[in-house]
């Protein structure tokens, strides 16, 4: 059985082959509807496909002279508040007049926070990896160091550096249980090292 299709170009095709037999075939003598309505109905199918092109066209380039325009406004929007900064020096109280207000005084860069949630979901024979998230409060840290410590009680030793936040680290000692934290710098210092993750290589 054939089904009824779906596509546009299926629709039209199929109408045009109904009523082309309808006309030309004596089998089918008094259908719902005529020929001569089908055919009507197409046409105005057809049409209505041609009104929404030109519709798409229309609103393109509708779009594409609403775009200009914001440009050439908020361009001359700009150039009046550098104007008017500098003419009061950035006074906000004058500024305030225009619905404006100066540049936001630069906030000090703070050493960053505590790194959070250092995990090593996947390790093998002397390598693992490592993620974590970055602070949550402090400065932005430039970089990562993964430090490990020998269990039990060793001293802490640089295992790498990172400047994402998760990192693979290779050449691990194997078969022997590892200790690692992270601890984002920045060129104000460094942060408090994040939690622990214990791992056997």
């Amino acid at each position: 059985m054939a089904r009824f299709p779906e596509r546009e170009a299926d629709i039209k095709a199929l109408a045009q082959n109904i009523i082309s037999g309808l006309i030309n075939n004596p089998d089918f003598p008094d259908p719902p509807v005529a020929p001569a309505d089908l055919q009507a109905l197409l046409d105005a199918f057809i049409g209505a496909g041609d009104d929404q092109v030109a519709a798409q066209a229309a609103a393109q380039q509708a779009t594409e002279v609403k775009h200009d325009k914001q440009v050439d406004l908020t361009s001359a929007m700009r150039s009046v508040l550098r104007y008017a900064e500098n003419a009061v020096d950035n006074n906000n109280a004058k500024l305030t007049a225009l619905g404006w207000s100066g540049p936001a005084p630069k906030t000090p860069l703070q050493v960053p926070g505590q790194p959070r949630l250092l995990e090593a979901p996947r390790q093998g024979p002397g390598w693992l990896f490592l993620d974590w998230k970055a602070p949550i409060d402090g400065g932005r840290p430039a970089s990562y160091r993964i430090e490990r410590r020998r269990l039990p009680g060793g001293d802490w030793e640089i295992a790498g550096m990172a400047v994402a936040t998760e990192t693979t680290l290779n050449n691990q000692d194997r078969g022997k249980e590892w200790e690692y934290r992270v601890i984002g710098a920045n060129k104000v210092g460094e942060g408090e090292p994040s939690n622990t993750v214990m791992a056997v290589l």
